[in-house]
């Protein structure tokens, strides 16, 4: 006899039909993600309990030397408070953050029995241009990101909340935001992690998903 779909325990990899959601925030001196700098990039992974609420999980951050011959815009470096010449940054080669972050989330995503990873990011396209302008200049063969598909976490809290700035959606899902934090990679993807986690678990509180 088969298990009644109530019986059935929700997972992860039956989801988001294989893909293992890999929330994403980057820092960059510029908008050009071929010529301007990656400084900063952190990510952070869910995971779903029994109940199949999802929830965060582990984090990963990165400080991150610009590349040989990279584009610095001032304008850029004003907005977001970085010095990339700072020693107490810790930063390290670009290569060596793709390469060490593209290891983890292929390690969590077997661990999730996902087929492969999707960024998750708000104003995705930003973010997964220049993770993915890195991961070529590091020559990466083996990435575990889907090259183009993407969730877009802006035009989800538009649709859910009506909202599409990062800090009024949280406003809105009654999630701290602190606003002088803000602007860094690893604060900005906490938060995008607590709104994208809020607005799934939201439409399977009002009967979404799984679908009858």
């Amino acid at each position: 006899m088969l298990e009644s779909e109530s019986q059935i325990t929700p997972s992860l990899d039956k989801r988001f039909r294989g893909y293992f959601p890999v929330i994403i925030d980057v820092e960059t001196a510029g908008f050009n993600a071929k010529t301007d700098a990656l400084l900063e990039l952190a990510a952070v992974t869910v995971k779903m309990d029994e109940k199949g609420i999802l929830h965060p999980d582990k984090t990963f951050h990165y400080h991150i030397t610009p590349f040989e011959g990279a584009n610095l815009e001032q304008a850029a470096l004003e907005f977001n408070g970085i010095d990339p010449d700072c020693a107490l940054r810790g930063a390290i080669d670009e290569a060596e953050a793709l390469k060490d972050l593209c290891k983890q989330i292929r390690k969590a995503q077997k661990e999730a029995d996902c087929q492969r990873s999707v960024i998750v990011a708000h104003n995705a396209a930003f973010d997964q241009g220049f993770v993915n302008a890195a991961i070529e200049r590091s020559n990466i063969k083996r990435t575990p990101f889907h090259p183009f598909v993407s969730f877009d976490t802006t035009s989800l809290a538009g649709l859910t909340l009506g909202q599409t700035v990062l800090i009024k959606a949280c406003e809105a899902a009654k999630i701290e935001f602190d606003q002088r934090e803000a602007h860094s990679a690893l604060y900005d993807t906490r938060k995008t992690a607590e709104l994208f986690c809020y607005m799934v678990n939201r439409w399977q509180e009002l009967g979404g998903w799984p679908l009858p």
